[in-house]
């Protein structure tokens, strides 16, 4: 593969992660912004990126790929702003847990610029962020999922797949905006919204000595960014809406074996869950 120039705009934990990985598993070279200049301070002094990038002129100064690691607003606004700002040769990828709405938002503009976009989700995570949480490899045995517009050109492609095998990704996924919100709701969204739910019980406070794995496990990212995951929320409404129905219907169906003291529903209901996640594992 080629060498590269990348320019990742915003260094928090998935930002910085992509700049730790470049450096540290490619040969490519890695250029950061950020608003916070202490935060590209760390990352040059981490070895984490090659240089600052400067903005707008930097996004005319030879780069190959640019990855903007913001919020989901965020990402909409700057790329309105520096649509016309991108060398032509450059291409664009996103990293937001929504892609429809980001489309919406920015692919006119891009491509009203000339400018190629496609729609980027790394699946993986922490329940901390910032640089200092970054990872060299958050992303190495992770899908990438690509929501590539139509017309995309297939150089722009393969680069892509190339550098994500290079950064350790297990697998790349590509779809449309549309299935990737609709998947992402049952599979990322409606997790942090029970997880963060789950801890509101007043047991919570009674549970030191008495948890373990399953504790862990379910309660995990109900630690999180709560103005980034609103937004989400808020950007894939109908989707996570229709999730959330249908995990209330199925706690429901629970509830009310229990309360009418029905082992068989009970243990119907129990295995059904167990036999249709023994016939997912390893997909």
């Amino acid at each position: 593969m080629q060498q590269l120039k990348i320019g990742v705009i915003g260094l928090g934990l998935i930002g910085g992660s992509f700049c730790k990985a470049i450096k540290s598993r490619t040969p490519h070279t890695c250029l950061g912004y950020d608003l916070d200049k202490g935060v590209c301070g760390k990352a040059l002094a981490a070895g984490a990126i090659d240089g600052m990038l400067a903005l707008p002129e930097g996004l005319r100064s030879g780069l190959d790929l640019v990855i903007v690691c913001l919020h989901p607003r965020q990402t909409i606004q700057f790329l309105r702003d520096y649509a016309s700002a991108f060398s032509k040769r450059v291409l664009v990828i996103d990293s937001c847990g929504v892609k429809q709405r980001i489309f919406d938002g920015a692919l006119p503009a891009l491509q009203a610029a000339g400018v190629p976009f496609i729609g980027a989700h790394p699946m993986a995570g922490r329940e901390f962020s910032g640089f200092d949480y970054a990872l060299s490899d958050l992303y190495v045995g992770a899908s990438l999922i690509l929501t590539p517009p139509d017309g995309t050109d297939p150089a722009h492609m393969a680069l892509l797949s190339g550098l994500a095998a290079e950064l350790g990704f297990k697998r790349v996924v590509t779809t449309t905006p549309e299935r990737h919100d609709a998947t992402i709701a049952f599979t990322s969204q409606l997790a942090h919204v029970l997880s963060n739910a789950y801890v509101k019980s007043p047991t919570l406070f009674n549970q030191s000595g008495f948890s373990a794995g399953s504790f862990q496990d379910l309660s995990r990212v109900a630690k999180l960014d709560e103005q980034m995951w609103t937004d989400l929320f808020l950007m894939n409404r109908d989707a996570l809406l229709s999730e959330l129905g249908i995990l209330i219907g199925n706690l429901q169906q629970y509830a009310d074996a229990l309360a009418d003291e029905d082992a068989v529903r009970l243990k119907a209901l129990l295995r059904d869950g167990r036999q249709l996640k023994e016939g997912t594992e390893g997909t």
